[in-house]
């Protein structure tokens, strides 16, 4: 299922795909779902980023199966960085190479804390593409990640929540600059799983419903210019495209 926050003259609102249109909810966090009665045609509909999270949490060191220097560690990314598909990326200039980071996020669908091997996949709603931009020379300077990566825009996230991804540790995760393959691999070449990222964060810290978890970029970083679109794509879950200005 696809579960997408869209635009709607009322305010933003949550809704799922169905028969070629959005069908708008009242809570994508409840079971069973409740239907308003309103709906969006396809075509019509203009996306936001799928949640609006208290929390986005990104995964250090986490970037392919020979490249991993150091033991699993997490950072905070500002949630004022989430940016709607379709969003510019406002590419910070005189700081250094700006890099596109297709990743996985993972999408907590309930209140999650000391999860477990065996449960951490049961606190998930869904998976959505993330695009953690990064001016990565900041890197050098700040160990925090917190210049490198508090641009305007610099977390593109979207275009839905797709809540039936078959395996999230067997996702492909392309990158596509201005229409060209630039990356292609997937959350197997990740060092730290999905689900060791989640145990990883909820042993620190409580999660909660539309928390965002970035799982990391494994081997799907790629510099780009102002002018560039990119396109991240998250197999099983959907295409997030961006351009940068």
């Amino acid at each position: 299922m696809r579960i997408a926050r869209i635009k709607t003259a009322s305010g933003a609102l949550h809704a799922v795909e169905r028969a070629g249109a959005w069908d708008h909810i009242i809570d994508p966090f409840e079971a069973p779902l409740r239907f308003t009665g309103g709906t969006t045609p396809a075509g019509e509909a203009e996306f936001l980023a799928p949640v609006a999270p208290a929390v986005v949490v990104g995964i250090g060191h986490n970037l392919t199966l020979n490249d991993h220097p150091l033991p699993i560690q997490a950072w905070h990314k500002s949630v004022h960085t989430v940016a709607a598909p379709g969003d510019q990326i406002v590419a910070a200039r005189g700081r250094g190479t700006v890099n596109a980071e297709g990743e996985l996020a993972v999408v907590i669908g309930k209140q999650a804390a000391g999860l477990t091997a065996e449960n951490a996949l049961d606190h998930v709603l869904g998976y959505t593409c993330v695009n953690d931009v990064t001016n990565v020379d900041q890197n050098a300077v700040d160990e925090r990640n917190f210049q490198g990566k508090a641009g305007v825009n610099y977390t593109p996230l979207g275009p839905w929540i797709e809540t039936a991804l078959p395996d999230p540790e067997r996702a492909g995760i392309d990158v596509h600059i201005n229409g060209v393959p630039r990356a292609n691999s997937g959350t197997f070449n990740l060092p730290s799983t999905v689900v060791d990222c989640l145990v990883y964060v909820t042993s620190w810290l409580t999660l909660e419903p539309g928390d965002v978890v970035m799982t990391g970029a494994p081997g799907t970083a790629v510099p780009v210019e102002p002018g560039d679109r990119v396109d991240i794509v998250v197999e099983g879950v959907g295409t997030l495209t961006s351009t940068v200005c």
